[in-house]
């Protein structure tokens, strides 16, 4: 009996909100004995778990990843050449970078040392309008936050591996031009993804070369800052302050020095819960059925060689 569309499995936990992204995209969703030639995956932690799966199913000839961020696949070599990978990347921009943005005016207004005052304390603030901000990452999140930056004038630097200019950032430079752009931001807002190469990206020198008034803003991974540097350059001022939402390592445990600073600011990973996740990784799934059944470019697809 020819089938309704696209078989494609869902694994390794049931999902019927996944179930029906696959039917909204004509798929025909299927299980894993029933020859599937397209996966979406559901535990972006069940690393080990995926690659049995895909070993025991050669037919399957594409992957749904459902985080954005595919480092843990890479680093455990799963994202194999003999399939196509694609991973949520772009889907989550719009909610993350809204995160970022209320990061960066929490920051600049000081609300995390005023939320902790008991004292009515010395008025101070910084104004977002018509500042220089440093966007590092040129992906979705960054884009999605540049239009966010427009009513407020903000002057946005681009760092990025292609120094391609970037509609609405004043200019775009190449990672070789990093500590440039670090001076003279008032803010420093990190949308990259997290690689061999970006590993421990801020460390003791860019933090000195950040202004001492400026924020750090973090909104990719914890791994990018080099944790140790951030804790003595918040400690002694050289900093204005951080504002993150991931952090190395996380979760991040009681008791760390990052928790007792009063200029920094820490949420759980909220960028992107999966309340506001799950109905964009839908849309991606669906669209990413409809574009394999008729052999068109799939969106979200992973770099293997760049690592995301």
């Amino acid at each position: 009996m020819k089938r309704a569309g696209v078989p494609v499995a869902v694994a390794p936990v049931e999902a019927d909100w996944a179930v029906d992204a696959i039917r909204r995209g004509g798929g025909e969703p299927v299980g894993l004995g029933q020859e599937p030639v397209g996966l979406v995956w559901t535990d972006a932690g069940a690393v080990g778990e995926l690659r049995d799966v895909l070993r025991a199913h050669p037919e399957i000839s594409w992957v749904q990843l459902p985080m954005a961020g595919v480092e843990l696949m890479a680093e455990a070599g799963v994202l194999d050449r003999r399939r196509q990978w694609t991973s949520a990347k772009g889907a989550y921009a719009e909610p993350v970078a809204e995160h970022a943005l209320a990061l960066l005016l929490a920051g600049m207004r000081y609300l995390p040392e005023r939320a902790r005052a008991h004292s009515w304390g010395k008025p101070a603030a910084q104004s977002l309008f018509d500042q220089p901000i440093t966007i590092v990452g040129g992906g979705g999140i960054a884009i999605a936050l540049l239009r966010l930056l427009q009513p407020f004038r903000a002057r946005v630097t681009i760092v990025r591996q292609r120094a391609e200019p970037v509609g609405g950032a004043v200019r775009t430079v190449g990672p070789s031009r990093l500590h440039e752009a670090l001076t003279g931001a008032q803010a420093v807002v990190l949308t990259l993804a997290l690689t061999p190469r970006s590993r421990g990206l801020i460390g003791r020198k860019e933090l000195e070369a950040m202004d001492q008034q400026a924020w750090l803003v973090n909104v990719a991974r914890g791994g990018l800052v080099d944790t140790e540097a951030l804790v003595e350059a918040l400690r002694s001022r050289q900093i204005g302050g951080a504002a993150l939402d991931v952090t190395d390592p996380e979760p991040l445990p009681a008791g760390h020095p990052l928790w007792d600073l009063p200029n920094c600011l820490i949420t759980p990973h909220t960028a992107d819960t999966e309340q506001m996740t799950r109905p964009l990784l839908a849309d991606r799934i669906a669209e990413n059925v409809q574009r394999l059944a008729a052999g068109r470019e799939l969106a979200g697809q992973v770099d293997r060689d760049l690592g995301y």
